[in-house]
């Protein structure tokens, strides 16, 4: 029997939006939303304290592998790792290719392990210094480093992979192996709707805009991918051998491969501090996320979307990605969005005979579809990268949507077929 009802997890839910909305830290909001949705929903302070708890204790798991992530990121920054594979594709496939070359280097960034806006913020010089010699405009070079790090996002080992995989007790290479078709797709719509808007009449990159920085030495290509490249074969040992290396070992052990062998040991300790500073936010949010999860997992919202659907006499499956996509959309943020859909449906869906990892792969595409709202710190962030104005950033979202919207499509073709 469920602790609260529908009505407590909706007022849970618009609570934390509406703070989020007046730029309250999303961890409060969160946690804000779920007392008083909880308090709200029946469930009395008591209940409603110990169910928080609960489903913040639930989300420990995901939070520790997450601060261990930390150091991949924090080696691929600081080295120069990341802006060194940026610099090397982008190279590679020159002008003629500018918006492909753009979005793949962001997709990659992203795969290996950095941070979608991390990434953003990474390949933006190159990109704008590439997009005023090409002509492109801020819009479609912006559309194509934010779409190019959504198929990223949903086949790396970040923390919306890590906190999905956890909620579905599924392994996270499987997970990241799943979404490469949608990821592939999501990279394809990108390049095709940033050449669109590349035509349109938009704001140009100008000389202010782009950074030139002479005096920063970068690492060789082979020892910029070292660490990454350990990363994948330690997650590859499973389904490869059946030999299990939890990320928890497997993503630091390739940031220390990474600073040891770009020869920055004596640099270890700062970049350690500047990785964890980058995947502290994320964890103090996923706690807040789970004590929210909790709230709705325990009420009866599952079970009347369950029944909304099998009125509409539409699948279950469906649950997977508009659930990704309305949680993902409420937060703003792709992990809060994933982690609560997963947390809240994971046993609705897999009870509901859907297989554990194609649910979670339709989730986690769903969560990349609307996360790029203002009230979440991406918007900001991204458009903060190519110095564009709130209301020009705010036209890229529908774009961004489209990218999301294609890879949930393909994700879903994939569980039908597989």
């Amino acid at each position: 029997m469920a602790l609260f009802t529908t009505w407590g997890a909706v007022i849970s839910l618009v609570i934390a939006i509406v703070l989020i909305i007046w730029r309250v830290h999303p961890a409060y909001s969160l946690i804000l939303g779920a007392l008083i949705g909880g308090i709200c929903g029946g469930g009395g302070l008591v209940t409603t304290v110990d169910t928080m708890i609960s489903g913040a204790q639930g989300m420990m798991s995901s939070v520790l592998r997450i601060l261990t992530s930390g150091v991949l990121a924090g080696a691929l920054i600081k080295t120069g790792s990341a802006e060194k594979i940026a610099e090397v594709i982008v190279s590679r496939f020159g002008e003629k290719l500018a918006v492909f070359s753009l979005a793949f280097a962001t997709m990659i960034i992203c795969a290996v392990g950095v941070f979608i806006d991390i990434a953003v913020i990474t390949v933006a010089p190159i990109a704008l210094a590439i997009g005023q010699k090409s002509g492109y405009n801020k819009a479609s070079v912006l559309l194509a480093m934010t779409g190019g790090g959504k198929a990223g996002n949903i086949i790396s080992p970040n923390p919306n992979t890590i906190a999905t995989a956890e909620a579905f007790g599924v392994d996270l290479t499987g997970l990241m192996i799943k979404n490469i078709i949608p990821a592939i797709a999501a990279l394809a719509v990108t390049v095709i709707l940033a050449v669109y808007l590349s035509k349109k009449e938009a704001a140009p990159v100008t000389d202010g805009d782009i950074e030139r920085n002479t005096e920063k030495t970068l690492p060789g290509f082979l020892k910029a991918v070292s660490g990454p490249a350990l990363v994948i074969i330690l997650l590859a040992l499973r389904p490869l051998f059946g030999i299990s290396v939890d990320p928890l070992i497997a993503l630091p052990a390739g940031g220390l491969v990474c600073i040891l062998i770009t020869s920055q040991g004596r640099n270890i300790v700062s970049y350690l501090e500047y990785g964890i500073s980058k995947v502290l936010g994320v964890s103090i949010l996923l706690i807040g996320t789970g004590t929210l999860a909790g709230i709705i997992k325990a009420s009866n919202l599952q079970y009347d979307l369950i029944s909304i659907l099998n009125a509409g006499n539409m699948p279950t499956f469906l649950l997977a990605p508009l659930s990704g996509i309305l949680m993902a959309g409420a937060t703003a943020s792709t992990t809060a969005g994933a982690t609560i859909a997963s947390q809240t449906f994971s046993q609705t869906l897999v009870n509901g005979g859907v297989a554990a990892i194609s649910a979670a792969a339709m989730i986690h595409a769903g969560a990349t579809v609307i996360d790029s709202l203002p009230h979440g710190s991406f918007f900001h962030a991204t458009g903060g990268a190519v110095n564009m104005k709130f209301k020009d950033r705010l036209k890229i979202v529908p774009f961004e949507a489209c990218v999301g919207l294609t890879s949930v499509v393909a994700a879903v073709i994939i569980y039908k077929i597989f």
